[in-house]
Formats: C-alpha cells, sequence, structure tokens
C-alpha cells in the first residue's frame, strides 16, 4: 500500500472496524468462546485490504494469533492455495513428528494438501479431505492463543478452499477461532459466485458492504496527504474524479506530491490526466517509462503471482541477481511493486494492490503470457516441485499437439486427484485434450477425465465415459474398467436399467474368459440391487447356475458367490446356504485382497451386498465386523461423502437388527446428516431415512418416525435401487402407526406386489405381511389368517430364529385363549436363540400379555428397556397393572414349569 494508504483506506470505516474489534473481544472472553465468520464486501479499492489490517493490529494487541492469506487471481487453479497459505507456516515450523502429532490421525489425509506431505497411492475424497482441513485447523488451534484467521480476495480462491472455509464456519459454533474475510462480489461469478453466497449466509454479523468516501471524507484525506492550504474546489475534484474510491483517492494524492502539484483549484483540472495515470492504460504507460527490463520484470511477477521471489522472477526474464534486486527496487519506488528489507534473492516480491497485478498481467500479449507460462512451468518442474505445481502454467501454454505437455497434464490430475482436488485434475485433463492428445492417447485421457468427476459430477462421467469408450484406445482390461466405470455413474445418476444393459452388451463382444466373468458378475450385481417392477424370470436360476461352478478362486469367483449369497437371502432361500455361499467368498474368514472397501475396482455395493446378506441371515455378528470395518476403513481413509454416510447407515442398520436401538438411531442420523451434504434423492440417502424410521418405529416414537418421513422425503417414488429393508412395507408400518390405516393398508398391499413381482419372499427383509395381517385382522380376519400363514411358510423355508419367532408372533397376534398363550409362548422361545433382542422383547411383552403373566412381562419390561424400546416397555409396565394373583401356565405351553402366571390364564 502506498504511503498513508492504510490509514487513508479507513477514513469512515469506524463502524466496520467496531465490528471487528466486538468480534476479537467476544473471541477473547474465555477459552469457552464460540467462532464467529465475518464478510466484508466490496468493488476494488474500497478499503476491504486496510480493514484486514486493521483487523490484524486488533488481534495481535489482544495476544490473538493471527493467520492470514489471499486468493489471487492467476492462481484459482491452484487446489487449497488459499487454505495452504493460512495452516502451512504454522506446520512448517514444527518437526515433521510433532505436526503428525498434533493433527493425529488426519495427517496423512490433510498433509497431502497442505503440501507438508507425499499424496497417497489412490484417489483421496474431497469431503474427507475438506472435514479434514476443518479438522486441523481445531487441532492447531488447541492450547493456543486465541485464533484469527484473515482471508483477503476470496473472489479469487480456489474452489476447494472455498468448500473447505464453507464447512469451517459451519464449525464455528465449537471451535474457539475469528474468520474475517473480504472479497469483490463483481469479480466472482459461476460456481465460485454461488460459495461466496454460501460463505456469505453463515457470517455471524450482517454482511457489511463498503461504501465509497464521502465529499467530506475526500476533503479530510487530502488535507492530511497535502495540508490544510488545499482549497475546497481542489478537494471537490479530488472526490469527483476518484468517484470517492480509497484506492484511487490515495494514488492520486501521492502523485499529486510527486509532481508538486500545489492544490488549490488552479490545478484542478489537471487531476483527471493524474488520476488516469494509476489504472488501465495510464498505469502501463507509467510502467513502460521505468525502462525495457523494469517492465519485463514486472510481467514475471504477474506471470508467477504470489510467493513470487526475486531470484524466481529473475531466472523467467533470464537476469543476474544483482540486476534482479535493481529491478525491484525501481519498482517499489514507483509503487508497483512490495518486499520487506534487506532484499535478497529469497525476498518474497508483492504488488501494491491486485488492481496493479490484474492491470500488468492482461497487459503483457498474448502470446508472450503463454510463452512466459510455458518457462515458469519449467521452472517449477526444474525445482522439482512436481506436476501439481507447475500445471497453473501449463494450463496457459498454447496448445500445440505437445504430448510432452499432455503426459505432464496428466501426472497433474493425478496429483490433484491423490489430494483429493478433482476440479483442479478435471482443468487439467480438458486442457490435455486441447492440445490435443495422439489418437491412441486420446481414450484415455477421456477415460481419466471421467474418472476424475466420478465422485462429484456423475452426469459429467458418463458423457465423458461414452466418449472415451467411442474413440479407438482402450483395449482389454482398461476398456473393462471404463464400461464398469460408466455403469457405476449411471447408478449414481439413478439410471440403473441403463446401466445393466452397457456392461450385459459389453459381456456379448467377449469370449468366455476373466473379462466376462467380471462384466457378468456386475451385471448381476446391478440387477441384484435394482428394485424395478420385475426381476428377469430365469435370472437367479443362471446366476446358481454360475455360481456352482466357482471356487472362489479369484475376485469375479467371489463376486459371483457374493450375489449369489444376496439373491438367494431377498428370495427367502435357505438362511443356511445363504451364509455357506457367502462364507465361500471370504479368504480365511476375511475379505480378499483388492476386495476392501476403500479398493475401487468392485465397489462399496457388492460387499454391502455381502453384509447384508450375513445381517438378514442372523449371522449378525459377520454382518457388524463388515460395517464397522467399512466405518473405520473409511474414517482412516478419510472419506466422508457418500461412502461413510453408507458406511454409516448399515452400522445403523446392524444395530437396529441386534436391538439396540439408541445406538442405532445415533448411527443413522450421522448417515442422514452426511448425506444431507452429498445430496438428496441418492440411493444412500433413502437407505438412512428408510432405517432411521424403521429405528424411530421399533422405539415407539411413531410421531418422531412421521417428522423425519415428512422432513427427508420418505414417500412414493421410491428409489430404482432396493433399500435394505424394504422402504415400502416400512412406510406402510409408518402409516399405521401413526393412524392412517386405509393409507398404510393400501400401501403394504403395493409392497406385497412390488416383493412378488421381483421374486422378494424373505419376510424379514420385506414384512409387509405380517403387519397386514394384523391390520386386517378385524375386519377380514380370513385373509388375515391366510397372509400369516403364508408368512409363516416363507419363514420356515427361510429358516432362521428371527424369521420362524416374528410370524409365530403374528400367528399369536390373530389368536385368542390358550391358542394365542401357545403360539407367543413359542414366538418368545425362538426369538430368544435369535440375535435381534428387539424382537424376543416384543416377542416377551406379547406372551405376558396374552397369558397374564408378571413374569413374562418383568422379563419384556428389561428386555425392552435395554434395546432403548420406549413404547414396548411402556406397554409391558401397562400391562403389568392389570396382571392378578401369579399362578401356572397351560401345561402344554413351553415353559410352563419355569414361568408361573395368573391362574386364570
Amino acid at each position: 500500500m502506498t504511503e498513508g494508504g492504510p490509514t487513508a483506506a479507513l477514513w469512515e470505516r469506524d463502524e466496520e472496524v467496531a465490528v471487528v474489534a466486538r468480534a476479537v473481544d467476544a473471541l477473547c472472553a474465555g477459552r469457552r468462546s464460540r467462532g464467529a465468520l465475518l464478510v466484508f464486501r466490496g468493488e476494488a479499492g474500497l478499503g476491504k485490504t486496510a480493514l484486514l489490517a486493521a483487523a490484524r493490529r486488533l488481534a495481535e494487541a489482544r495476544g490473538c494469533a493471527v493467520w492470514s492469506a489471499r486468493g489471487g487471481e492467476t492462481l484459482r487453479s491452484v487446489p487449497y492455495n488459499v487454505v495452504r497459505q493460512l495452516l502451512q507456516p504454522a506446520l512448517v515450523s514444527m518437526h515433521p513428528e510433532e505436526a503428525r502429532a498434533r493433527l493425529g490421525d488426519g495427517y496423512d489425509v490433510v498433509g497431502p494438501a497442505l503440501g507438508i506431505a507425499g499424496p497417497g497411492e489412490r484417489q483421496a475424497d474431497p469431503q474427507g479431505v475438506c472435514d479434514g482441513l476443518v479438522e486441523a485447523v481445531r487441532r492447531l488451534a488447541d492450547g493456543e492463543p486465541p485464533l484469527v484467521l484473515l482471508v483477503d480476495d476470496l473472489q479469487w480462491a480456489d474452489q476447494e478452499t472455498l468448500r473447505w472455509l464453507t464447512a469451517l464456519a459451519e464449525a464455528l459454533a465449537d471451535l474457539p477461532a475469528l474468520v474475517v474475510t473480504a472479497y469483490r462480489p463483481g469479480d466472482a461469478g459461476g460456481e465460485t459466485a454461488r460459495r461466496l453466497d454460501g460463505v456469505a449466509a453463515l457470517a455471524h454479523a450482517p454482511v457489511t458492504t463498503l461504501s465509497t468516501l464521502t465529499p467530506d471524507a475526500a476533503a479530510g484525506l487530502t488535507r492530511a496527504a497535502l495540508g490544510e492550504s488545499a482549497d475546497a474546489a481542489f478537494c471537490h475534484e479530488v472526490w469527483t474524479v476518484t468517484g470517492g474510491n480509497p484506492y484511487d483517492t490515495v494514488e492520486l494524492l501521492a502523485r499529486v506530491r510527486d509532481s508538486a502539484l500545489d492544490p488549490v483549484e488552479a490545478n484542478a483540472p489537471e487531476l483527471r490526466a493524474l488520476k488516469e495515470a494509476g489504472r488501465g492504460v495510464g498505469l502501463i504507460a507509467r510502467l513502460e517509462e521505468l525502462g525495457v527490463d523494469a517492465h519485463r520484470f514486472a510481467w514475471a511477477a504477474a506471470v508467477l503471482g504470489t510467493g513470487v521471489t526475486v531470484s524466481l522472477a529473475a531466472a523467467l526474464i533470464t537476469v543476474g541477481h544483482a540486476e534482479a534486486v535493481r529491478l525491484a527496487q525501481v519498482l517499489r519506488e514507483a509503487r508497483f511493486l512490495t518486499f520487506a528489507d534487506p532484499v535478497g534473492p529469497d525476498s518474497e516480491l508483492e504488488f501494491v494492490h491486485p488492481l496493479i497485478a490484474t492491470a500488468v498481467y492482461e497487459s503483457i500479449p498474448d502470446a508472450m503470457r503463454r510463452a512466459m507460462h510455458g518457462i515458469a512451468a519449467a521452472l517449477v518442474t526444474g525445482l522439482g516441485l512436481g506436476a501439481a505445481a507447475a500445471s497453473r502454467h501449463l494450463l496457459q501454454v498454447h496448445p500445440d499437439d505437445d504430448e510432452e505437455l499432455v503426459a505432464q497434464l496428466r501426472e497433474a490430475a493425478r496429483e490433484h486427484l491423490a489430494v483429493g482436488a478433482p476440479d483442479a485434475a478435471r482443468q487439467c485433463l480438458e486442457r490435455a485434450l486441447a492440445e490435443p492428445p495422439a489418437p491412441d492417447t486420446q481414450a484415455r485421457v477421456l477415460y481419466e477425465l471421467g474418472c476424475a468427476t466420478l465422485l462429484t459430477s456423475p452426469a459429467t462421467t458418463i458423457g465423458h465415459l461414452r466418449e472415451a469408450l467411442g474413440t479407438p484406445g482402450l483395449h482389454g482390461d482398461e476398456r473393462v474398467d471404463a464400461v464398469v466405470r460408466l455403469s457405476q455413474a449411471l447408478l449414481h445418476n439413478d439410471q440403473l436399467e441403463e446401466a445393466v444393459r452397457t456392461v450385459e452388451e459389453e459381456a456379448a463382444r467377449h469370449p468366455e474368459g476373466p473379462a466376462r466373468l467380471r462384466l457378468q458378475a456386475v451385471q448381476y450385481m446391478w440387477e441384484g440391487i435394482h428394485a424395478g417392477e420385475s426381476a428377469a424370470p430365469d435370472r437367479s436360476e443362471r446366476l446358481a447356475a454360475l455360481a456352482r461352478t466357482c471356487t472362489g478362486r479369484d475376485n469375479s469367483e467371489r463376486a459371483l458367490l457374493i450375489l449369489r449369497g444376496f439373491d438367494a437371502m431377498t428370495r427367502g432361500e435357505s438362511a443356511d446356504e445363504v451364509a455357506a455361499v457367502c462364507d465361500r467368498a471370504l479368504v480365511d474368514g476375511a475379505l480378499a485382497p483388492g476386495l476392501g472397501w476403500t479398493d475401487t475396482e468392485w465397489g462399496l455395493e457388492l460387499l454391502m451386498m455381502l453384509a447384508s446378506a450375513y445381517a438378514y441371515a442372523d449371522r449378525l455378528d459377520r454382518a457388524e465386523a463388515l460395517f464397522t470395518d467399512a466405518l473405520r476403513a473409511y474414517e482412516k481413509a478419510g472419506w466422508s461423502g457418500g461412502h461413510l454416510a453408507l458406511a454409516h447407515a448399515y452400522v445403523g442398520l446392524g444395530l437396529r437388527r441386534r436391538g439396540r436401538l439408541i445406538q442405532a438411531e445415533a448411527a443413522l442420523r450421522e448417515s442422514l446428516r452426511l448425506a444431507e451434504r452429498v445430496g438428496r434423492g441418492l440411493p444412500l440417502y433413502w437407505s438412512a431415512t428408510c432405517n432411521l424410521v424403521d429405528t424411530l418405529l421399533a422405539r415407539g416414537h411413531a410421531g418422531e418416525a412421521w417428522a423425519v418421513a415428512e422432513q427427508y422425503g420418505f414417500a412414493p417414488p421410491y428409489p430404482s435401487t432396493i433399500v435394505l429393508p424394504d422402504p415400502c412395507s416400512v412406510r406402510g408400518r409408518l402409516l399405521l402407526a401413526v393412524g392412517r390405516v386405509e393409507d398404510g393398508v393400501n400401501e403394504l398391499e403395493a409392497a406385497g406386489k412390488a416383493a412378488a413381482a421381483r421374486g422378494h419372499h424373505n419376510p424379514v427383509l420385506v414384512p409387509w405381511a405380517a403387519d397386514l395381517a394384523r391390520a386386517l385382522a378385524a375386519e377380514d380376519p380370513g385373509r388375515a389368517a391366510l397372509l400369516a400363514a403364508d408368512a409363516r411358510r416363507q419363514a420356515e423355508r427361510f429358516g432362521t430364529d428371527t424369521a420362524i419367532g416374528e410370524a409365530l408372533r403374528c400367528a399369536a397376534a390373530l389368536e385368542s385363549g390358550r391358542r394365542a398363550v401357545q403360539l407367543a409362548a413359542e414366538a418368545a422361545a425362538r426369538l430368544e436363540r435369535s440375535p435381534c433382542r428387539y424382537e424376543h422383547a416384543a416377542a416377551r411383552v406379547e406372551y405376558g400379555i396374552a397369558a397374564r403373566s408378571a413374569t413374562e412381562l418383568e422379563r419384556g419390561l428389561a428386555l425392552a428397556r435395554s434395546c432403548g424400546a420406549d413404547g414396548l416397555a411402556a406397554r409391558a409396565r401397562e400391562a403389568l397393572h392389570t396382571v392378578g394373583r401369579p399362578g401356572r401356565l397351560p401345561a402344554n405351553a413351553p415353559g410352563a414349569t419355569a414361568r408361573p402366571v395368573d391362574q386364570t390364564a
């Protein structure tokens, strides 16, 4: 800033400074202080930078730690550029082991993004990196003085930083840090403008839009700079010429001083010409007057952007060290550059104001600018900083059929993906296509571009992968990989039928062998999770026949065994056979190499099918181990997007099956929180919502379950993928629970029709029949009895204690007298052997009610309490009040000798 600039720029900013002062005071009030976000906006030159400088002075005066950063117009393609400026200095000052200890488990996730650790071997989850960086701020702030983060020129921040800043702002309620940002709204568009609006919406005080100076302020500033002798007419002309812009006013007054112009009315006409020299063409003309070498040195600084050193700028224009120092000093004296004394090779240069940097950069002839970026890329690469660091320059080089540049951009994209920056990777690969690559390389670049966008934009991925597959160049395993990725993108974009058709058509092109087997397995996988109106009539038979030939010698065969086990489970075939087939897909009881939760060849859907098959076959120990491993794997890898949301949903499903309802509810609410960030309507969103509604109903919280259903849109139309448990059945039970009996019956009827069409006859997975039988018991007892009998036949075919016990519960509910007691006792005995504790608790309570047994009711009450089933516990307590003198069970009831009941039973 020009001499006198900070003071000048704060004229008429008392209110804004007071807002900052109050926020700093609140931050320093105590260790339990809440964080806050302040947002200032205004067009160029209105004093945003000076306001942030004032914030720094206020914070440092109170003993705060202050970290600062700013966006750069030519650095918007550099991922995590701004967040690195903020956090990196604090970390590089530590010993590497200290930094690792400070960041904890998140070091391997955020270290590469912050440039303090090398990237991992696989693509990082952008959401996981974002969350990890928020946690990094929390850890770095812990035990330190109150932390203040200042971010200037936010309109030029990279997309990754803007995503992080939004997440940080949302976390400030329990993170003691003050964030003060400033940006120009007019210089942002598209996604950046949307993200800036999102940040502003999270501000803890009204967003302040800075205004221009009033004529009185301009007069005061003029007299402060030029002396009290400046007359009123001259002062007013200063305001008129500059429009009250503080930066333009300061620069104009500096040139008035340089030109020794008397501040009187007679000289006022000279002001407009002097002002023009401070911007645009006038600024560049003034730069040219400094000489060719100084002009080129300024170009070099503008091309290199922030973090420019004297030696790097010298190398770009090939001048010696001494000459570079001289040129830097010339540009400082002319108020173009600023740097700290004494100046040396490693001294960092910065333009006095971003307006100057922009004007200089835009003045460079296009061909020269592109050439300088090419030289800069070579310099960065020569310093060993990697392709990703050079990529912002490579993006600006003129396309010229350069295969080496294509290779560099592809490598840069891989590095960007490894640190969780798919947007930066996309830009590199799109630029590589513009080079263009050689014909035999183009398909690979398109494939890599599709992979780069898979996590963030399935619809975009579909277009890229289709183009890649239509371009010569992909062969063998590469082509199969591309087809599988395309089918995954179609699935994630809710185009499941197209996903099935894509792999089916590709499989038909291949002879018998590993590639065809893999494609067939993927086809069966997508068909297996398809919730369409009907399944192919011979699909299960074909899958069973193919699985019988599989020994589990490779992952394609293991995948087919998993798919066969899942299909058998949904169809209600023998649970023992389901478990046996699934066990054959494991290697020594564990997942095979290449089939882990973070391996990308097969995707998480296959393993969720494996764990679900175990869960509904009453092998909950295996299911819970798999669900928990998924959660740990995603947390360790820093994947906190859709994968982690689905892992929490299935952990919740396992806890619900186990009867640990309170823990299940917590896991499912966390799943919904994460799913909200990914987007509604996706299959993972339905998994979380359906299981939460089911769990709340089990807890007896029907009103809360209805509120969740309303809030998250748990209603038809249902997704095209299978959701466990069946959402139509769960919604039918919900409608019955809130008293909408007719609607509930209709919903359960629809669930039955859909299940029959798909061949889903597992009465635990799709429990429509038992609920419908209970609902029809009074008005249509004949049909209710038929439904209950059919549910029992299916349960006995499946063969688990849970399925049979639940069928017996339903049958008991339709009977009365001794028959009801007998069936209720059998249900309780069966479910006592089941791992599903809530169902056992319900059976005990129902047995106690039927038999009027205080002992059974007390057992049921204890079980209900341990599950967190509040409604069931209340029912048991109410029944206990009506139970009379203890007696004995009927002689033919199971457990009669051990459990006394009322004699009237």
